[in-house]
C-alpha cells in the first residue's frame, strides 16, 4: 500500500477527531479538559466548515458559513452522513490565542493566526531583538501544534479505549439534538 492509498484509508480517524472536538468544545462552553496540562483550554468551531460525503462521481462537498452559534447547517450535515473535513477553530491556553484551519485529512494546518507579540520601538536597527521576536512566534506555533497534538491524543485514547461506545452515544446524542 503506498502512501496516496494509506492517506485515503485512514483519512476518517481526522474527520472523526474533528467531529468529537466540536462535540467536546460545545459541551462545556468551548471549555475542553486536557488532562495531560491538567487544564482548560478553549476551542471554538468558527464560521467556516467544509463537510465531505460519498466516494467517486457521488462525492459532495459543502461549505458552512457563519457564526459559531449559526453552524447550524453543518451539524445538519452531521445528522445526513457528512463528515467534517476542515474547520477554523479559534484556541486559547493560557494568555494566548490562536485562529487557524484545520484540514482533517492530511492534519495540515491553514491560515494560522498567532497570538500579538510585543513590538520593540526600533527594533529593525537590533538584530537581536528581531531575532527574539521571530523566536517568540515559532514557539507560540510550536505551542499551538502541542496543543491540537494534545487534544488528538486524547481523542486516540479515548477512540481506541472502552471509552468510545459511551463517547460515540453522546456525540450521535448531540448530532440528532442540533439536527
Amino acid at each position: 500500500m503506498d502512501l496516496v492509498d494509506l492517506i485515503a484509508e485512514k483519512r476518517f480517524l481526522g474527520q472523526d477527531f474533528l467531529t468529537w472536538l466540536w462535540y467536546k468544545s460545545e459541551e462545556r462552553g468551548g471549555a475542553v479538559l486536557v488532562p495531560e496540562i491538567g487544564q482548560d483550554i478553549l476551542v471554538i468551531f468558527e464560521k467556516h466548515m467544509l463537510l465531505e460525503y460519498g466516494e467517486g462521481e457521488a462525492h459532495e462537498k459543502v461549505v458552512c458559513r457563519g457564526l459559531q452559534t449559526e453552524l447550524k447547517e453543518a451539524r445538519a450535515g452531521l445528522a445526513l452522513g457528512k463528515k467534517p473535513e476542515q474547520a477554523r477553530l479559534r484556541i486559547e491556553r493560557d494568555d494566548h490565542e490562536w485562529s487557524l484551519t484545520l484540514n482533517a485529512r492530511l492534519f495540515e494546518f491553514q491560515s494560522v493566526r498567532l497570538p500579538k507579540t510585543e513590538e520593540g520601538a526600533n527594533e529593525s536597527d537590533d538584530p537581536l531583538a528581531l531575532e527574539g521576536r521571530l523566536l517568540d512566534q515559532i514557539g507560540l506555533y510550536e505551542l499551538a501544534v502541542r496543543t491540537v497534538d494534545q487534544l488528538f491524543r486524547m481523542f486516540l485514547e479515548i477512540r481506541g479505549g472502552g471509552q468510545w461506545p459511551e463517547e460515540l452515544g453522546k456525540i450521535q446524542s448531540w448530532v440528532r439534538k442540533g439536527a
